[in-house]
Protein backbone atom coordinates (compact mmCIF):
# COMPACT_ATOMS: atom_id res chain seq x y z
CA UNK A 1 0.00 0.00 0.00
CA UNK A 2 0.79 3.41 -0.74
CA UNK A 3 1.96 6.11 2.15
CA UNK A 4 0.20 8.93 1.91
CA UNK A 5 2.46 11.57 0.90
CA UNK A 6 3.46 9.37 -2.17
CA UNK A 7 -0.33 10.32 -2.99
CA UNK A 8 0.68 14.44 -2.24
CA UNK A 9 4.02 13.48 -4.45
CA UNK A 10 1.54 12.35 -7.43
CA UNK A 11 -0.90 15.01 -7.34
CA UNK A 12 1.98 17.46 -7.08
CA UNK A 13 3.74 16.29 -10.24
CA UNK A 14 -0.06 16.16 -11.81
CA UNK A 15 -0.10 19.76 -11.15
CA UNK A 16 3.22 20.35 -12.53
CA UNK A 17 2.21 18.40 -15.48
CA UNK A 18 -0.66 20.86 -15.91
CA UNK A 19 0.52 24.24 -14.74
CA UNK A 20 3.53 23.32 -17.70
CA UNK A 21 1.23 22.67 -20.37
CA UNK A 22 -0.38 26.01 -19.51
CA UNK A 23 2.76 27.95 -19.61
CA UNK A 24 3.38 26.11 -23.53
CA UNK A 25 -0.20 27.41 -24.42
CA UNK A 26 0.49 30.67 -22.68
CA UNK A 27 4.34 30.73 -24.75
CA UNK A 28 2.09 29.33 -28.03
CA UNK A 29 -0.29 32.55 -27.45
CA UNK A 30 2.89 35.17 -27.38
CA UNK A 31 4.71 33.55 -30.30
CA UNK A 32 1.16 33.66 -32.41
CA UNK A 33 0.40 37.06 -31.19
CA UNK A 34 4.11 38.11 -32.64
CA UNK A 35 3.72 36.48 -35.64
CA UNK A 36 0.12 37.89 -36.03
CA UNK A 37 -1.76 35.13 -36.71
CA UNK A 38 -5.15 36.08 -35.35
CA UNK A 39 -7.04 32.73 -35.98
CA UNK A 40 -3.78 30.72 -34.08
CA UNK A 41 -4.14 33.34 -31.02
CA UNK A 42 -8.29 32.09 -31.00
CA UNK A 43 -7.46 29.08 -31.06
CA UNK A 44 -4.97 28.96 -28.46
CA UNK A 45 -7.02 31.51 -26.35
CA UNK A 46 -9.80 28.84 -26.52
CA UNK A 47 -7.26 25.62 -25.49
CA UNK A 48 -5.86 27.81 -22.20
CA UNK A 49 -9.40 28.28 -21.28
CA UNK A 50 -9.51 24.27 -21.26
CA UNK A 51 -6.52 23.95 -19.64
CA UNK A 52 -6.90 26.48 -16.73
CA UNK A 53 -10.39 24.47 -15.82
CA UNK A 54 -8.16 21.68 -15.79
CA UNK A 55 -5.50 22.43 -13.77
CA UNK A 56 -7.89 24.37 -10.87
CA UNK A 57 -9.45 20.71 -11.02
CA UNK A 58 -5.77 19.48 -10.50
CA UNK A 59 -5.40 21.65 -7.75
CA UNK A 60 -8.90 21.01 -6.13
CA UNK A 61 -7.84 17.48 -5.51
CA UNK A 62 -3.83 18.19 -4.27
CA UNK A 63 -5.64 20.44 -1.80
CA UNK A 64 -8.33 17.59 -0.73
CA UNK A 65 -5.47 15.13 -0.23
CA UNK A 66 -3.25 17.52 1.80
CA UNK A 67 -6.66 18.48 3.43
CA UNK A 68 -6.72 14.42 4.63
CA UNK A 69 -3.23 14.20 5.56
CA UNK A 70 -3.26 17.50 7.74
CA UNK A 71 -6.35 15.81 9.89
CA UNK A 72 -4.81 12.71 9.65
CA UNK A 73 -1.99 13.98 11.45
CA UNK A 74 -4.76 15.68 13.77
CA UNK A 75 -3.74 19.45 12.10
CA UNK A 76 -6.48 21.92 10.41
CA UNK A 77 -7.72 20.67 7.20
CA UNK A 78 -6.44 24.10 5.81
CA UNK A 79 -2.93 23.48 6.56
CA UNK A 80 -0.38 24.41 3.77
CA UNK A 81 1.66 21.45 2.92
CA UNK A 82 4.88 23.37 3.60
CA UNK A 83 3.95 23.16 7.24
CA UNK A 84 3.17 19.56 7.58
CA UNK A 85 6.02 18.69 6.36
CA UNK A 86 7.07 17.54 9.50
CA UNK A 87 5.11 14.62 9.22
CA UNK A 88 6.17 13.38 5.95
CA UNK A 89 8.62 10.17 6.06
CA UNK A 90 11.87 12.19 6.36
CA UNK A 91 13.31 10.24 3.31
CA UNK A 92 10.41 11.82 1.44
CA UNK A 93 10.77 15.50 2.58
CA UNK A 94 13.39 16.85 0.38
CA UNK A 95 11.12 15.33 -2.84
CA UNK A 96 8.34 17.13 -1.68
CA UNK A 97 9.85 20.11 -1.41
CA UNK A 98 11.68 20.22 -4.41
CA UNK A 99 8.23 19.58 -5.91
CA UNK A 100 6.91 22.39 -3.94
CA UNK A 101 9.48 24.88 -4.62
CA UNK A 102 8.82 23.64 -8.92
CA UNK A 103 4.84 24.54 -8.54
CA UNK A 104 5.67 27.95 -7.26
CA UNK A 105 8.45 28.78 -9.85
CA UNK A 106 6.20 27.33 -12.65
CA UNK A 107 3.48 29.91 -11.11
CA UNK A 108 5.15 32.72 -10.64
CA UNK A 109 6.71 31.86 -14.34
CA UNK A 110 2.73 31.26 -15.31
CA UNK A 111 1.37 34.66 -13.62
CA UNK A 112 4.53 36.68 -15.28
CA UNK A 113 3.77 35.39 -18.61
CA UNK A 114 -0.27 35.62 -18.87
CA UNK A 115 0.12 39.45 -17.34
CA UNK A 116 2.71 40.06 -20.29
CA UNK A 117 -0.02 38.51 -22.80
CA UNK A 118 -2.93 40.20 -21.66
CA UNK A 119 -0.88 43.47 -22.18
CA UNK A 120 -0.15 41.93 -25.72
CA UNK A 121 -3.79 41.56 -26.22
CA UNK A 122 -5.67 44.66 -24.58
CA UNK A 123 -2.72 46.50 -26.86
CA UNK A 124 -3.65 44.82 -29.95
CA UNK A 125 -7.76 45.35 -28.97
CA UNK A 126 -6.21 49.21 -29.03
CA UNK A 127 -4.66 49.45 -32.02
CA UNK A 128 -7.43 47.87 -33.71
CA UNK A 129 -9.89 50.09 -32.23
CA UNK A 130 -7.90 53.48 -33.25
CA UNK A 131 -7.02 51.64 -36.90
CA UNK A 132 -10.73 51.65 -36.99
CA UNK A 133 -11.60 55.17 -35.80
CA UNK A 134 -8.84 56.44 -38.43
CA UNK A 135 -10.65 54.76 -41.65
CA UNK A 136 -14.24 55.59 -40.23
CA UNK A 137 -13.46 58.44 -38.02
CA UNK A 138 -17.74 59.31 -38.69
CA UNK A 139 -18.53 56.09 -36.86
CA UNK A 140 -17.08 56.60 -33.51
CA UNK A 141 -17.52 59.07 -30.40
CA UNK A 142 -14.82 59.22 -27.77
CA UNK A 143 -16.29 60.00 -24.33
CA UNK A 144 -15.15 60.18 -20.66
CA UNK A 145 -15.41 58.05 -17.67
CA UNK A 146 -16.31 59.18 -14.19
CA UNK A 147 -12.93 57.75 -13.70
CA UNK A 148 -11.21 59.82 -16.33
CA UNK A 149 -10.76 56.84 -18.76
CA UNK A 150 -11.60 56.92 -22.29
CA UNK A 151 -14.33 55.48 -23.62
CA UNK A 152 -15.18 54.59 -27.42
CA UNK A 153 -18.20 54.02 -28.85
CA UNK A 154 -19.12 53.25 -32.36
CA UNK A 155 -21.88 55.31 -33.44
CA UNK A 156 -26.01 53.30 -33.40
CA UNK A 157 -24.18 51.30 -30.83
CA UNK A 158 -22.63 49.19 -33.73
CA UNK A 159 -20.23 47.05 -32.87
CA UNK A 160 -16.75 47.09 -33.98
CA UNK A 161 -16.57 44.33 -36.71
CA UNK A 162 -19.71 46.15 -37.92
CA UNK A 163 -18.48 49.45 -38.38
CA UNK A 164 -15.12 48.07 -39.98
CA UNK A 165 -17.58 46.57 -42.87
Amino acid sequence: MKAHWEFIAESLRAELADYGGLLHLFEQQQRSLFAREADAVLTVSLAIETQARALSACRCRREEIVSSFALRNDRPANSTLRSLLPFIAEEARPLIQALIDEVNRLLHRLRRTSSHNHTLLSRVVEVHRETLAHLRPQTFTKTYSDGGRISVVAAGGASTLRVAG
